[in-house]
């Protein structure tokens, strides 16, 4: 489950291609290591990043689903498949 020391990735800063990328990235690498909840850190801002991030989401084969956290909104909480 999604707890404090989930392991997680802080976007704040980036453009939306790097984002893109390194969110990727961070997804195939948690997946490997056997992770199975992971947390985004997009911000809330424009929602540019967030946006991006949620498309990339969406498509993604190790992803199982994602959500927003509910006690805080500039953050999405992913399920990896098995």
């Amino acid at each position: 489950m999604f707890t404090e020391n989930t392991t997680k990735i802080d976007l704040h800063g980036f453009d939306r291609d790097y984002a893109r990328i390194k969110t990727n990235e961070f997804i195939n690498d948690s997946y490997k290591e056997g992770k199975r909840y992971i947390k985004v850190i997009h911000g809330n801002g424009e929602g540019i990043l967030k946006k991006e991030v949620h498309n990339l989401l969406r498509k993604h084969k190790l992803v199982e689903k994602f959500e927003i956290n509910m006690f805080n909104a500039g953050e999405t909480l992913i399920t990896l498949k098995k």
